[in-house]
C-alpha cells in the first residue's frame, strides 16, 4: 500500500482523490469506470476470488478486453508482490513510509514488520 500510494501521487493522482479512494463508490472524484475497476480489483484480490459474471459484464461496459487483461495483470502482480514482501518482511524505504503515514495510516495502515533498516 505504501508504494502504491506514492506511485499514485507521482503519476498525477491528486491528494484529494487518494484520500477519497476509501469512499470511491460514493465520491464524485471517481468515474463509473474507475468504480467498476476498483470493485473488480477488490473482488479479484479476494481469497477466494470473488469476481462474478455480473462484475465481469460491468467491466466490459467500460473497459476493452485488452484493458481488462492489463488491469487483471496488475492485480495479480501486486498480489504476488504483497505476499512476497509480507512473507520476507521487506523493509520499506523512507519515501513510501512518509507517504503512507500521511495518506493511509488513518485507514489502518501500519509499518509493522516492514520497518526500514537504518
Amino acid at each position: 500500500m505504501a508504494h502504491n500510494a506514492g506511485g499514485s501521487l507521482r503519476s498525477g493522482i491528486k491528494e484529494e482523490k487518494l484520500a477519497a479512494v476509501w469512499e470511491y463508490r460514493t465520491s464524485p472524484l471517481f468515474t463509473e469506470a474507475e468504480r467498476v475497476a476498483l470493485d473488480f480489483a477488490i473482488a479479484a484480490a479476494s481469497q477466494p476470488n470473488d469476481v462474478t459474471d455480473e462484475l465481469f459484464d460491468r467491466m466490459k461496459q467500460y473497459w476493452t478486453e485488452g484493458g481488462i487483461v492489463e488491469i487483471t495483470g496488475l492485480i495479480a502482480y501486486f498480489g504476488f508482490m504483497n505476499r512476497f514482501n509480507d512473507t520476507m518482511a521487506t523493509p520499506l524505504e523512507e519515501e513510501p513510509i512518509e507517504v503512507a503515514e500521511k495518506h493511509i495510516a488513518q485507514h489502518g495502515w501500519k509499518l509493522g514488520k516492514h520497518r526500514a533498516q537504518r
